[in-house]
């Protein structure tokens, strides 16, 4: 059945798609997400004094990291600056400080890469050596960032290398390997660490990912502006990465940028599995998605298995993708006790969309004949090792979705698993999502659909699902 403006209606009713506080899970670990402790120590230590200059020309790293550590030597204190703007490179904040950036200043990245510090970190869902970030904390306990400043890392040197890499890779056959072999300095890192808040900052332009969570528990995010598309769009600047770690929440931060906005990780293929450590207890309120692949995104990176989430209160306007679950079938991991709930989506492209075959040029590592005598950097063997399909078939199950409106959608839905692994247990309530085209759901089992409604100029495209309860019959 086809008409001008063809509709599904899934069951019956609908109830006005408003805020509905009724509608947000109230389990008992999200009062334990986010930061316990702040570096509330009283003693100030002023980056100038150490022999930092703001005039964007002086490059402040060891004046800036001598005020930090003697930050951390005393016990704690807030290192912060006089107006101005300060050049530097990767600095690393020590337990107990609150790093304080004030209106007026802005930190500068480097882009020269000699002056991001090589450390042992997860890039992408692998184990490896990287340049670390911009700003870092890494293995310390009850430290922060504030301020109303800005910290601008002049990515836009690492973006064009990075193209110019793809360029000479890809006739390689070699794409799935230039974005660990094109070393990019992140934003900020937080890294292994506990009771970290990041509070107030702007951050524009960095060379790879904005913000990095990895192997913490315990983060407060919150009031956050990140903006990657100056000077152009930067490819894989990320917003907020979250990557195998517990107990985090973000809130009230607006993402503009050329990647995922707001995503959870936990590892990719034989390494991810090798290190299963799962991205979990995670909550994401209040947010806004502007220019971005994805407002809520899930992977690809799913190997450690992604569980007990709830994002809630989110808008996106022009995001090529919503609410985004990807992997494949080498990734491994079980993506469970997902909530979404309040979330509203204006010319978002792809609203919902569930892919167990995301992008196989970058996903499948494939090494070229000319290569398979040579001696292999170690990330390159990591990126190769076998991985067994009862070990790296991803599981997408027991998503929920309440009060959702999405507008102006390119392609209202597309859900495809693959036989070895259905998309089960999908739980709709109060949703309705417009756009030109209805889309397709494959290899689907056991969904509930109550008040779901899609309006569109065609019929959606149903093949090998099983009880998914799609019509009211």
């Amino acid at each position: 059945m086809k008409s001008l403006q063809f509709i599904i209606l899934l069951l019956c009713g609908f109830g006005a798609l408003g805020q509905n506080n009724s509608s947000i899970p109230k389990f008992t670990w999200m009062e334990n997400a986010g930061s316990h402790t702040f570096p509330d120590q009283k003693t100030v230590f002023r980056a100038e004094d150490y022999g930092a200059v703001g005039d964007a020309l002086v490059l402040n790293t060891k004046a800036i990291q001598k005020a930090l550590d003697e930050a951390e030597a005393a016990g704690g204190g807030t290192v912060t600056f006089k107006p101005g703007v300060y050049l530097t490179g990767s600095l690393f904040i020590g337990n107990n400080v609150n790093f304080n950036i004030p209106k007026g200043t802005m930190l500068t990245g480097s882009q020269n890469l000699e002056d991001y510090k090589q450390i042992d970190t997860r890039v992408a869902g692998i184990e490896m050596k990287w340049p670390a970030a911009l700003i870092n904390i890494i293995n310390k306990k009850n430290a922060a960032i504030t301020g109303n400043g800005t910290i601008h890392g002049k990515g836009k040197v690492f973006w064009d290398k990075y193209w110019n890499m793809r360029r000479e890779y890809e006739p390689k056959g070699l794409r799935w390997i230039v974005d660990y072999d094109c070393e990019r300095p992140r934003g900020i890192l937080i890294s292994d660490s506990e009771n970290i808040t990041i509070d107030g900052i702007v951050l524009y332009q960095p060379g790879f990912w904005s913000l990095h969570i990895l192997y913490s528990k315990y983060v407060t995010v919150n009031d956050v502006t990140i903006s990657n598309n100056i000077e152009g769009h930067g490819p894989s600047t990320d917003g907020v990465d979250i990557d195998s770690s517990s107990f985090i929440l973000v809130q009230n931060s607006n993402i503009n940028c050329n990647d995922d906005n707001f995503c959870l990780k936990a590892g990719r293929d034989s390494d991810g599995l090798r290190v299963n450590r799962p991205c979990e207890y995670i909550v994401i309120r209040d947010c806004y998605a502007g220019m971005g692949a994805g407002l809520f995104t899930i992977g690809s990176e799913t190997s450690g298995s992604i569980r007990h989430v709830v994002a809630y209160n989110l808008t996106a306007e022009g995001t090529s993708f919503g609410l985004r679950f990807k992997s494949t079938i080498q990734r491994g991991g079980k993506i469970e006790d997902i909530h979404l709930a309040n979330i509203t989506m204006n010319k978002v492209k792809y609203p919902l969309s569930v892919d167990l075959d995301w992008n196989p040029a970058y996903s499948t590592s494939l090494l070229p004949e000319e290569y398979k005598n040579k001696t292999l950097p170690e990330h390159w063997k990591k990126m190769l090792a076998y991985v067994d399909p009862k070990d790296g078939t991803p599981k997408f199950q027991n998503i929920s979705f309440s009060n959702i409106k999405a507008t102006g959608a390119k392609r209202c839905i597309n859900v495809v698993g693959i036989k070895s692994s259905t998309i089960e247990d999908f739980n709709f309530s109060n949703v309705t999502i417009q756009g030109e085209n209805s889309g397709a759901i494959k290899y689907a089992k056991n969904w509930k659909c109550e008040h779901f409604k899609i309006k569109s100029n065609d019929d959606l495209l149903l093949e090998n699902n099983k009880n998914i309860n799609l019509e009211n019959n």
